[in-house]
């Protein structure tokens, strides 16, 4: 099945024009070809290029861009990859709620709290040479 076409008209500098002529002509190919093949090519060309897809990705995440936009230009694959990013930011993380207050020191240390020496525990090798 063919896919729909869309009639597009545009203004071109003419000397780009004639020289889209020659090479159609030496190509035996229509303008209207060289033109789709032109266009397909750049457009793969941005979606691989770094530049672009920050552009295309801050875009999306701005709601300035549908996602149907983004599957278009990068695929089906990149395109859930960015969708599932976006979903997973949106999220507000859950905060942890206390239901009573914190415990005291004496109840979270549960006695008493050695202090650190800054030396290693006897026996230990620290790697340390005398």
């Amino acid at each position: 099945m063919a896919e729909e076409k869309t009639r597009v008209d545009f203004n071109a500098p003419k000397s780009l024009v004639e020289r889209a002529d020659s090479v159609v002509e030496i190509l035996d190919i229509s303008r209207t070809r060289l033109l789709i093949d032109a266009l397909e090519d750049e457009l793969e060309d941005l979606a691989n290029d770094e530049e672009f897809r920050r552009r295309l990705s801050d875009a999306y995440y701005d709601d300035r861009v549908e996602y149907d936009t983004v599957e278009a230009i990068l695929g089906r694959e990149e395109a859930l990859r960015m969708k599932l990013l976006r979903a997973s930011l949106d999220r507000t993380p859950a905060e942890p709620q206390l239901d009573d207050g914190l415990p005291s020191d004496d109840s979270f240390y549960d006695g008493e709290v050695p202090d650190w020496t800054g030396t290693s525990a006897p026996g230990s090798d620290d790697g340390s040479r005398s």
